[in-house]
């Protein structure tokens, strides 16, 4: 990568696209709606479990103009999800401006481990054990989505649920490649904790991206 693109990219002028693609959001409050997703590469999170591994060097995936992003984007939906990898390793501001710029619904799927830029009219939460969110991300939480790999997650997820703001939706996803050992687990949790709702990954039953 050259200075001069290495210089746009540290201002978030361009990004490290890995894929985009127009489907069902499967999983937590908008599920079943139809987005547009952009997944930005680059995460140094490093969950043993992720499904897209791929997604985490960043120099695998060519730096993209923003512009070109938006013009694809607002061909297809009114609603964008910027996820990754983890997406607030880059400057989200420039990108969040332009699509809001043209009309557009945009949320965001993070881990909120990085500082919180650009503007959002949805803000996904995951924490992860690894690498903590900041204080402004638990703030301004929508939705607060706990992955549930085995046990000890409902502990962890209760101390992230302390830590949002009071409006924030509560979820409990399983983990998939463990879902038929935990989702008993997370139905009975959720009956037991009912603050809590259960959220599935739908576009994988529906066998979509």
């Amino acid at each position: 990568m050259n200075q001069e693109v290495l210089a746009l990219v540290e201002k978030g002028e361009m990004l490290p696209l890995m894929e985009e693609f127009y489907t069902i959001q499967g999983e937590g409050f908008h599920k079943g709606t139809a987005a547009y997703f952009v997944r930005i590469g680059g995460c140094d999170v490093g969950c043993h479990w992720c499904d897209v591994k791929e997604s985490w060097n960043a120099k695998l995936h060519p730096p993209t103009e923003i512009s070109k992003i938006v013009e694809n984007a607002k061909k297809y939906s009114d609603t964008i999800v910027v996820t990754g990898g983890e997406p607030l390793t880059w400057d989200m501001t420039a990108l969040t401006s332009q699509l809001k710029a043209v009309g557009l619904q945009v949320h965001i799927e993070t881990s909120g481990a990085y500082k919180l830029t650009g503007v959002w009219d949805w803000i996904c939460l995951s924490p992860k054990k690894m690498k903590l969110p900041t204080q402004e991300v638990y703030d301004k939480a929508d939705e607060l989505k706990m992955i549930i790999y085995n046990r000890d997650d409902f502990r962890f997820a209760e101390e992230q649920a302390a830590k949002v703001n009071k409006n924030c939706i509560l979820y409990l996803q399983p983990e998939w490649s463990k879902r038929d050992k935990v989702v008993p687990e997370i139905v009975d949790y959720v009956m037991a904790n009912p603050k809590w709702k259960v959220s599935l990954q739908t576009h994988k039953y529906l066998n979509i991206p």
